[in-house]
């Protein structure tokens, strides 16, 4: 996808200086800084401090963390380690304990002396598959907006989506955005509301930033005028993504998801989420203490933005002193989503319907 009209992906590997590079997104919209990951510490603290962020790209992160380990020292003590500092960098993305159990399961039967340039050809693997699985639930989630243009006779359709699963979320196309891209490839008319997206602003810092470098009409809205603009007829549709999906077909996702599933389903408004099958966490049916992450007061109590002489400043917003709790992702059950775009197909948000994907 495009920043400034230039072909970019989240994540790469330099293959001349033989490590890692990213855009840093905590400068963004601000400032476009292409930042290198030389060792396994620096993956993990780009992770931490949401230098990469969003699921799918958390999950290439990390495979890309074991090459860097790998090149450190490929002994199967330092692979075991790596893993477990990558596994507890974030607690909430599934895909970030897929990237390692692929890694270790192909890695483990190679000798010591081949797992580095092995390691990198199959982070390039995991990167790309991921790619290829956006541009599929592209294409599904395009039909979706193309049957509803059809059968509602519009000329254009208004979608609402939450935080960020675009393309930066992703290592290329996005999630939620890919249908978005693709309608607008086909020639479709697309408005996009956006939410803000408190407290790190996601949506309004990355979201709007990408949708506009793509020329995609869009609009920044707060977080609580999503309710509003569905009841005054203003929504066509909702999509958001996912950090991880329970095998009931529960969703965890950014805080704010679940009251904008309410509005919608208050409002008869269909509520999609779109996700490659890497999300989906077979082996839990119910939320654990470890997957709603809760991260520091700071996110909310302070802000950052550029000032009148364009310099970027933080500024605190809340009153010194006072008690602040940051969860940073809630949990939207099923029976409010209309369904789950994957790069397989559109599935019921059950057991069923998850089961029905993992026999396709």
């Amino acid at each position: 996808m495009k920043i400034n009209n230039k072909n970019y992906k989240t994540i790469w590997f330099n293959e001349k200086e033989k490590f890692v590079e990213i855009i840093d997104q905590t400068k963004l919209p601000h400032s476009l800084n292409i930042i290198p990951l030389k060792t396994l510490a620096d993956v993990i603290i780009a992770i931490k401090t949401m230098q990469v962020r969003g699921a799918p790209l958390i999950g290439g992160t990390a495979a890309y963390g074991l090459v860097m380990a790998m090149k450190e020292d490929p002994t199967d003590a330092n692979l075991y380690a790596a893993s477990q500092g990558l596994l507890a960098s974030r607690p909430t993305a599934v895909n970030l304990k897929s990237s390692v159990i692929i890694m270790n399961n192909k890695l483990k039967e190679l000798p010591d002396k081949e797992r580095f340039e092995a390691s990198l050809l199959i982070a390039k693997n995991v990167c790309l598959e991921d790619e290829k699985c956006c541009k599929q639930i592209g294409l599904y989630g395009k039909q979706i907006i193309s049957d509803f243009i059809k059968n509602n006779d519009r000329k254009e359709i208004n979608i609402l989506t939450h935080c960020n699963a675009g393309w930066l979320a992703t290592i290329d196309w996005g999630t939620a955005t890919s249908p978005i891209y693709h309608a607008i490839k086909d020639g479709i008319k697309v408005h996009v509301w956006v939410d803000e997206t408190r407290p790190r602003n996601q949506g309004a810092s990355l979201t709007s930033y990408e949708l506009t470098n793509e020329k995609v009409s869009n609009t920044i809205i707060s977080d609580n005028a999503g309710g509003l603009l569905m009841s005054e007829g203003k929504v066509d549709m909702c999509i958001t993504g996912t950090d991880r999906v329970l095998s009931n077909g529960d969703v965890i996702n950014k805080i704010g998801t679940y009251l904008k599933a309410l509005a919608a389903f208050d409002n008869n408004i269909p509520f999609y989420v779109a996700l490659p099958g890497t999300t989906i966490d077979y082996e839990n049916n119910k939320v654990t203490d470890t997957m709603i992450e809760y991260r520091a007061a700071e996110e909310l109590t302070y802000v950052s933005g550029i000032d009148n002489e364009g310099v970027l400043k933080k500024v605190r917003i809340f009153p010194k002193d006072c008690n602040v709790l940051n969860p940073a992702f809630d949990l939207t059950p099923g029976k409010f989503i209309t369904g789950l775009i994957t790069e397989k197909g559109v599935f019921q948000s059950t057991a069923d319907g998850l089961s029905k994907y993992r026999s396709q």
